[in-house]
């Protein structure tokens, strides 16, 4: 089985927020088999900057899905998005 990178983009909830805090939880929460391959900051408007982990996962049904809504439940973010997608 492959697996499988992508770009999913974080939204704080506001610009008040510990970028390196939220990038420590998003770290904590990933699921069993997905990992992080390096963080990009994202400069959205106003001071408000999003985080864009490349997470790689196994390349089965479901893809991203338990990362996203694992990311959606940390406590200072707005939305989750995926950016891009590809094999490795």
């Amino acid at each position: 089985m492959g697996k499988v990178a992508a770009a999913i983009k974080v939204m704080p909830e506001s610009p008040e927020v510990d970028l390196d805090a939220l990038q420590e939880r998003l770290e904590q929460v990933l699921p069993e088999g997905a990992k992080i391959n390096g963080f990009e900051r994202d400069e959205v408007a106003f001071g408000l900057v999003a985080l864009i982990p490349t997470v790689v996962v196994p390349d089965e049904a479901g893809g991203t899905e338990a990362v996203e809504e694992a990311f959606a439940e940390v406590d200072g973010v707005e939305s989750v998005s995926v950016e891009n997608v590809g094999r490795l």
